[in-house]
C-alpha cells in the first residue's frame, strides 16, 4: 500500500524539490506544499519545479499570487497534514 508523504519546502528549496522528485520511484503519493516565500529561480530549482509539475505531483503554496501554483492557507495546509503518513521539511 503506498504511504501518503508531504514535502515542505522552506529554506533548503533546491533539496526539498530534489527530494520531491527522486522518492516518486517508491510509487508513493507526493504532495509539495511551498511555505512562506517563492522558490529562488536558478537552473536546479528551475529544473525541480518543472519536473514536479510534469510528474503530475500535487503543489500548492500559502503564497497568494504564486502564478501557476494552488494556493492553500496554512490553516488548510495544517489540516491536510494530519491525513500523511511522512512529512518531510526542508
Amino acid at each position: 500500500m503506498p504511504k501518503k508523504i508531504a514535502v515542505l519546502v522552506r529554506d533548503r528549496q533546491g533539496e526539498a524539490l530534489r527530494m520531491s522528485v527522486g522518492i516518486t520511484v517508491m510509487d508513493d503519493i507526493i504532495d509539495v506544499f511551498i511555505l512562506d516565500r517563492k522558490i529562488e529561480s536558478n537552473d536546479e530549482n528551475d529544473m525541480n519545479l518543472e519536473m514536479v509539475k510534469e510528474m503530475d505531483l500535487s503543489l500548492c503554496t500559502n503564497i497568494k499570487g504564486y502564478e501557476g501554483i494552488e494556493y492553500c492557507s496554512t490553516e488548510d495546509i495544517a489540516k491536510k497534514l494530519l491525513e500523511y503518513d511522512n512529512i518531510l521539511a526542508y
